[in-house]
Protein backbone atom coordinates (compact mmCIF):
# COMPACT_ATOMS: atom_id res chain seq x y z
CA UNK A 1 0.00 0.00 0.00
CA UNK A 2 3.07 2.58 -0.68
CA UNK A 3 1.46 5.48 -2.15
CA UNK A 4 4.05 6.09 -4.93
CA UNK A 5 3.64 2.63 -5.71
CA UNK A 6 -0.60 3.19 -5.98
CA UNK A 7 0.57 5.91 -8.12
CA UNK A 8 2.67 4.25 -10.28
CA UNK A 9 0.52 1.52 -10.96
CA UNK A 10 -2.49 3.51 -11.53
CA UNK A 11 -0.41 6.39 -13.74
CA UNK A 12 0.75 3.47 -15.57
CA UNK A 13 -2.71 2.21 -16.49
CA UNK A 14 -3.84 5.15 -17.59
CA UNK A 15 -1.22 6.05 -19.86
CA UNK A 16 -1.19 2.66 -21.77
CA UNK A 17 -5.19 3.06 -21.71
CA UNK A 18 -5.34 6.24 -23.13
CA UNK A 19 -2.34 5.34 -25.47
CA UNK A 20 -4.31 2.31 -26.64
CA UNK A 21 -7.34 4.75 -27.31
CA UNK A 22 -5.34 7.21 -29.32
CA UNK A 23 -3.82 4.26 -31.15
CA UNK A 24 -7.61 2.96 -31.96
CA UNK A 25 -8.13 6.77 -33.03
CA UNK A 26 -4.92 6.59 -35.29
CA UNK A 27 -5.78 3.81 -37.20
CA UNK A 28 -9.07 5.82 -38.13
CA UNK A 29 -7.23 8.34 -39.27
CA UNK A 30 -4.27 6.90 -41.09
CA UNK A 31 -7.12 5.33 -43.03
CA UNK A 32 -9.66 7.82 -43.57
CA UNK A 33 -7.35 10.99 -42.63
CA UNK A 34 -8.15 14.04 -45.74
CA UNK A 35 -8.29 17.62 -44.75
CA UNK A 36 -9.46 18.32 -48.41
CA UNK A 37 -13.07 16.37 -47.57
CA UNK A 38 -15.65 18.25 -45.47
CA UNK A 39 -16.97 15.27 -44.13
CA UNK A 40 -18.50 14.61 -40.83
CA UNK A 41 -15.92 11.28 -40.21
CA UNK A 42 -13.40 14.00 -41.43
CA UNK A 43 -14.37 17.10 -38.79
CA UNK A 44 -15.14 14.69 -35.89
CA UNK A 45 -11.73 13.12 -36.72
CA UNK A 46 -9.90 16.64 -36.56
CA UNK A 47 -11.70 17.53 -33.22
CA UNK A 48 -10.36 13.73 -31.53
CA UNK A 49 -7.24 14.48 -32.28
CA UNK A 50 -6.65 17.73 -31.03
CA UNK A 51 -8.38 16.32 -28.12
CA UNK A 52 -6.23 13.16 -27.76
CA UNK A 53 -3.03 14.65 -28.26
CA UNK A 54 -3.51 17.47 -25.77
CA UNK A 55 -4.25 14.56 -23.15
CA UNK A 56 -1.33 12.14 -24.54
CA UNK A 57 0.86 15.56 -24.00
CA UNK A 58 0.07 15.55 -20.59
CA UNK A 59 0.21 11.59 -19.86
CA UNK A 60 3.64 11.55 -21.80
CA UNK A 61 4.54 13.92 -19.63
CA UNK A 62 3.92 11.95 -16.59
CA UNK A 63 5.65 9.19 -17.98
CA UNK A 64 8.89 10.80 -17.99
CA UNK A 65 8.26 11.71 -14.44
CA UNK A 66 7.57 7.52 -13.91
CA UNK A 67 10.47 6.47 -14.25
CA UNK A 68 12.74 9.01 -11.77
CA UNK A 69 9.36 8.14 -9.19
CA UNK A 70 9.96 4.64 -10.15
CA UNK A 71 14.05 4.50 -9.12
CA UNK A 72 13.12 6.42 -6.41
CA UNK A 73 10.46 3.98 -5.07
CA UNK A 74 12.62 1.07 -5.58
CA UNK A 75 15.30 2.39 -3.59
CA UNK A 76 12.99 3.95 -0.72
CA UNK A 77 11.44 0.11 -0.38
CA UNK A 78 15.09 -1.19 -0.24
CA UNK A 79 15.37 -1.51 3.64
CA UNK A 80 12.28 -4.30 3.56
CA UNK A 81 14.64 -6.61 1.58
CA UNK A 82 17.78 -8.66 3.26
CA UNK A 83 20.93 -7.65 1.73
CA UNK A 84 19.57 -4.66 -0.08
CA UNK A 85 21.06 -1.54 0.04
CA UNK A 86 19.38 1.11 -2.65
CA UNK A 87 17.59 0.30 -5.51
CA UNK A 88 19.38 -1.99 -7.22
CA UNK A 89 18.94 -4.57 -4.51
CA UNK A 90 14.86 -3.60 -4.63
CA UNK A 91 15.01 -4.03 -8.30
CA UNK A 92 16.67 -7.82 -7.94
CA UNK A 93 14.12 -9.03 -5.76
CA UNK A 94 12.69 -10.88 -8.81
CA UNK A 95 12.71 -11.56 -12.20
CA UNK A 96 10.96 -8.23 -13.15
CA UNK A 97 12.53 -5.64 -11.66
CA UNK A 98 15.33 -4.57 -14.15
CA UNK A 99 13.21 -5.78 -17.64
CA UNK A 100 10.92 -3.13 -16.18
CA UNK A 101 13.26 -0.15 -15.71
CA UNK A 102 14.83 -0.62 -18.80
CA UNK A 103 11.66 -1.03 -20.86
CA UNK A 104 11.13 2.71 -18.95
CA UNK A 105 13.85 3.95 -20.09
CA UNK A 106 13.21 3.07 -23.46
CA UNK A 107 9.57 4.33 -23.12
CA UNK A 108 10.80 7.74 -21.79
CA UNK A 109 13.08 8.03 -24.82
CA UNK A 110 10.33 7.17 -27.25
CA UNK A 111 7.39 9.61 -25.48
CA UNK A 112 10.09 12.41 -25.65
CA UNK A 113 10.42 12.11 -29.05
CA UNK A 114 6.92 11.80 -29.81
CA UNK A 115 5.95 14.80 -27.71
CA UNK A 116 8.62 16.62 -30.32
CA UNK A 117 6.77 15.45 -33.44
CA UNK A 118 3.02 16.19 -31.71
CA UNK A 119 4.42 19.59 -31.20
CA UNK A 120 5.85 20.33 -34.33
CA UNK A 121 3.01 18.60 -35.82
CA UNK A 122 0.49 21.16 -34.23
CA UNK A 123 2.42 24.17 -35.67
CA UNK A 124 1.70 23.01 -39.74
CA UNK A 125 -1.62 24.53 -40.72
CA UNK A 126 -2.47 20.98 -42.12
CA UNK A 127 -1.20 18.82 -39.67
CA UNK A 128 1.67 17.37 -41.76
CA UNK A 129 3.47 14.70 -39.55
CA UNK A 130 -0.36 13.37 -37.61
CA UNK A 131 0.25 10.10 -39.85
CA UNK A 132 3.87 9.43 -38.87
CA UNK A 133 3.20 10.30 -34.99
CA UNK A 134 0.05 7.96 -34.65
CA UNK A 135 1.85 5.29 -36.27
CA UNK A 136 4.59 5.65 -34.03
CA UNK A 137 2.36 6.11 -30.83
CA UNK A 138 1.23 2.46 -31.98
CA UNK A 139 4.88 1.37 -31.51
CA UNK A 140 4.75 3.28 -28.10
CA UNK A 141 1.63 1.99 -26.85
CA UNK A 142 2.68 -1.76 -27.17
CA UNK A 143 5.46 -0.91 -25.56
CA UNK A 144 3.66 0.69 -22.89
CA UNK A 145 1.68 -2.28 -22.47
CA UNK A 146 4.44 -4.22 -22.10
CA UNK A 147 5.71 -1.67 -19.39
CA UNK A 148 2.59 -2.02 -17.39
CA UNK A 149 2.14 -5.80 -17.07
CA UNK A 150 6.25 -6.09 -15.88
CA UNK A 151 5.75 -3.20 -13.68
CA UNK A 152 2.59 -5.03 -12.04
CA UNK A 153 4.23 -8.36 -11.90
CA UNK A 154 6.82 -6.76 -10.24
CA UNK A 155 5.14 -5.01 -7.12
CA UNK A 156 2.74 -7.54 -6.86
CA UNK A 157 5.88 -10.32 -6.59
CA UNK A 158 6.90 -8.13 -4.05
CA UNK A 159 8.23 -10.62 -1.28
CA UNK A 160 9.73 -9.76 2.16
CA UNK A 161 11.00 -12.41 2.96
CA UNK A 162 13.55 -13.05 0.06
CA UNK A 163 17.26 -12.41 0.16
CA UNK A 164 18.60 -10.26 -2.67
CA UNK A 165 21.93 -8.64 -3.43
CA UNK A 166 23.67 -5.88 -2.65
CA UNK A 167 24.98 -3.28 -4.83
CA UNK A 168 28.35 -4.25 -4.22
CA UNK A 169 27.70 -7.67 -5.82
CA UNK A 170 25.29 -6.76 -8.91
CA UNK A 171 27.44 -4.30 -9.83
CA UNK A 172 31.22 -6.17 -8.91
CA UNK A 173 33.81 -6.27 -11.61
CA UNK A 174 33.78 -9.76 -10.86
CA UNK A 175 30.39 -10.75 -10.57
CA UNK A 176 30.44 -12.67 -13.98
CA UNK A 177 27.00 -11.35 -14.79
CA UNK A 178 26.16 -8.19 -17.05
CA UNK A 179 26.15 -5.63 -14.72
CA UNK A 180 29.70 -6.98 -13.85
CA UNK A 181 30.66 -6.83 -17.30
CA UNK A 182 29.64 -3.41 -17.76
CA UNK A 183 31.60 -2.53 -14.05
CA UNK A 184 34.67 -3.78 -15.34
CA UNK A 185 34.93 -1.50 -18.75
CA UNK A 186 38.27 -0.55 -18.48
CA UNK A 187 38.18 3.19 -16.77
CA UNK A 188 41.14 4.28 -19.40
CA UNK A 189 39.37 3.85 -22.63
CA UNK A 190 35.78 4.59 -21.30
CA UNK A 191 37.63 8.34 -20.11
CA UNK A 192 38.94 8.88 -23.38
CA UNK A 193 35.75 7.66 -25.20
CA UNK A 194 33.36 9.54 -22.51
CA UNK A 195 35.25 13.19 -23.57
CA UNK A 196 35.97 12.41 -26.83
CA UNK A 197 31.95 11.92 -27.52
CA UNK A 198 31.20 15.29 -25.61
CA UNK A 199 33.71 17.03 -28.31
CA UNK A 200 31.84 15.72 -31.37
CA UNK A 201 28.60 16.33 -29.43
CA UNK A 202 29.40 20.04 -29.22
CA UNK A 203 31.95 20.50 -32.01
CA UNK A 204 29.25 18.98 -34.74
CA UNK A 205 26.10 20.94 -32.64
CA UNK A 206 27.64 24.20 -33.50
CA UNK A 207 28.30 23.74 -36.36
CA UNK A 208 24.87 22.20 -37.08
CA UNK A 209 23.69 25.83 -35.06
CA UNK A 210 25.73 27.56 -37.63
CA UNK A 211 25.12 26.49 -40.74
CA UNK A 212 22.16 24.14 -40.67
CA UNK A 213 24.32 21.61 -41.69
CA UNK A 214 24.75 17.58 -40.75
CA UNK A 215 21.51 17.25 -38.86
CA UNK A 216 22.29 13.81 -39.38
CA UNK A 217 25.62 13.18 -37.83
CA UNK A 218 24.81 15.56 -34.60
CA UNK A 219 21.55 13.44 -33.79
CA UNK A 220 23.60 10.04 -34.17
CA UNK A 221 26.66 11.39 -32.07
CA UNK A 222 24.21 12.68 -29.39
CA UNK A 223 22.65 9.34 -28.98
CA UNK A 224 25.19 7.30 -29.22
CA UNK A 225 26.69 10.17 -26.64
CA UNK A 226 23.72 9.07 -24.03
CA UNK A 227 24.64 5.46 -24.37
CA UNK A 228 28.47 5.80 -23.46
CA UNK A 229 27.63 8.21 -20.74
CA UNK A 230 25.67 5.75 -19.20
CA UNK A 231 28.09 2.91 -19.43
CA UNK A 232 30.47 5.44 -18.11
CA UNK A 233 28.55 6.29 -15.04
CA UNK A 234 29.08 2.36 -14.38
CA UNK A 235 32.69 2.30 -15.64
CA UNK A 236 34.52 5.62 -13.70
CA UNK A 237 31.92 8.53 -13.06
CA UNK A 238 30.40 7.17 -9.90
CA UNK A 239 33.60 5.95 -8.45
CA UNK A 240 34.79 9.97 -8.01
CA UNK A 241 31.56 9.98 -5.96
CA UNK A 242 31.88 7.58 -4.16
CA UNK A 243 35.85 7.36 -3.96
CA UNK A 244 35.84 3.80 -3.83
CA UNK A 245 37.36 1.84 -6.46
CA UNK A 246 35.15 -1.33 -6.83
CA UNK A 247 32.10 0.59 -6.01
CA UNK A 248 30.41 0.58 -9.82
CA UNK A 249 26.58 1.26 -8.58
CA UNK A 250 24.54 3.57 -10.47
CA UNK A 251 21.62 3.92 -7.81
CA UNK A 252 23.38 5.02 -4.86
CA UNK A 253 24.51 8.38 -6.49
CA UNK A 254 19.95 8.86 -5.86
CA UNK A 255 20.15 8.76 -2.33
CA UNK A 256 20.74 11.48 0.33
CA UNK A 257 24.70 10.75 1.36
CA UNK A 258 25.36 12.05 -2.22
CA UNK A 259 23.22 14.87 -2.52
CA UNK A 260 20.49 13.38 -4.90
CA UNK A 261 23.47 14.52 -7.80
CA UNK A 262 21.90 11.20 -9.48
CA UNK A 263 18.65 13.06 -10.52
CA UNK A 264 19.58 16.16 -12.10
CA UNK A 265 22.83 14.02 -13.59
CA UNK A 266 20.33 11.88 -15.11
CA UNK A 267 17.79 14.07 -16.09
CA UNK A 268 20.32 16.40 -18.16
CA UNK A 269 21.78 13.19 -19.63
CA UNK A 270 18.27 12.39 -20.68
CA UNK A 271 17.36 16.36 -21.98
CA UNK A 272 20.89 15.59 -24.28
CA UNK A 273 19.66 12.71 -25.29
CA UNK A 274 16.23 13.43 -26.41
CA UNK A 275 16.45 16.64 -27.90
CA UNK A 276 19.45 15.42 -29.93
CA UNK A 277 17.91 12.47 -31.35
CA UNK A 278 14.60 15.01 -32.37
CA UNK A 279 17.01 17.05 -34.56
CA UNK A 280 17.96 13.97 -36.91
CA UNK A 281 13.81 12.90 -36.72
CA UNK A 282 12.46 16.29 -37.88
CA UNK A 283 15.25 16.87 -40.20
CA UNK A 284 14.04 13.74 -42.41
CA UNK A 285 10.28 15.90 -41.99
CA UNK A 286 11.29 19.14 -42.99
CA UNK A 287 10.16 18.23 -46.59
CA UNK A 288 7.15 19.08 -45.73
CA UNK A 289 5.72 22.61 -46.97
CA UNK A 290 3.84 24.14 -43.60
CA UNK A 291 7.03 22.91 -41.93
CA UNK A 292 9.80 24.10 -44.28
CA UNK A 293 9.84 27.42 -42.30
CA UNK A 294 9.56 25.90 -38.70
CA UNK A 295 11.70 23.42 -38.49
CA UNK A 296 15.16 24.63 -39.28
CA UNK A 297 14.58 27.47 -36.17
CA UNK A 298 12.87 24.48 -33.89
CA UNK A 299 15.96 22.29 -34.65
CA UNK A 300 18.22 25.11 -33.66
CA UNK A 301 16.51 25.21 -30.56
CA UNK A 302 16.74 21.05 -29.62
CA UNK A 303 20.14 21.31 -30.75
CA UNK A 304 21.03 24.15 -28.06
CA UNK A 305 18.93 22.09 -25.41
CA UNK A 306 20.61 19.21 -26.34
CA UNK A 307 24.03 20.67 -25.76
CA UNK A 308 22.99 22.29 -22.18
CA UNK A 309 21.80 18.96 -21.06
CA UNK A 310 25.58 17.57 -22.57
CA UNK A 311 27.74 20.38 -20.56
CA UNK A 312 25.22 19.62 -17.33
CA UNK A 313 26.48 16.45 -17.49
CA UNK A 314 30.12 16.67 -17.71
CA UNK A 315 30.09 19.49 -15.07
CA UNK A 316 28.21 17.25 -12.59
CA UNK A 317 30.40 14.62 -13.56
CA UNK A 318 33.82 16.21 -13.73
CA UNK A 319 33.53 18.42 -10.22
CA UNK A 320 34.88 15.15 -8.00
CA UNK A 321 37.44 15.01 -10.29
CA UNK A 322 38.70 18.02 -10.70
CA UNK A 323 37.52 18.65 -6.33
CA UNK A 324 38.46 15.57 -4.60
CA UNK A 325 41.27 13.78 -2.97
CA UNK A 326 40.38 10.50 -4.84
CA UNK A 327 42.93 9.74 -7.59
CA UNK A 328 41.82 6.70 -9.67
CA UNK A 329 44.31 4.54 -11.41
CA UNK A 330 43.36 4.45 -15.27
CA UNK A 331 44.96 1.09 -16.33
Amino acid sequence: MNPAIIALIFGSVMVSAFALYGSALGWRIIRHWDLQKGSEEQLVLEKKTYLISTILGYLFGFQIFSLLLFVYTADHIHGLFVGAMCAAGSLNVNDFGYPTLVLKMVNVFCCGLWLVLNRTDHRGYDYPLIKAKYKFLMVITASLLVETALQNSYFAGLKADVITSCCGRLFSEHSGGIAGDLAALPTGAMKILFFLAMVLVVRTGIHFFLTGRAAGTFSTLAVAAMIISLLSVLSFIALYFYELPTHHCPFCLLQKEYSYLGYPLYLALYIGGIMGASVGVLDRLKGKESLKALIPALQKRLCLASMAGYLFFVVIAVYPMVFSDFVLRDW
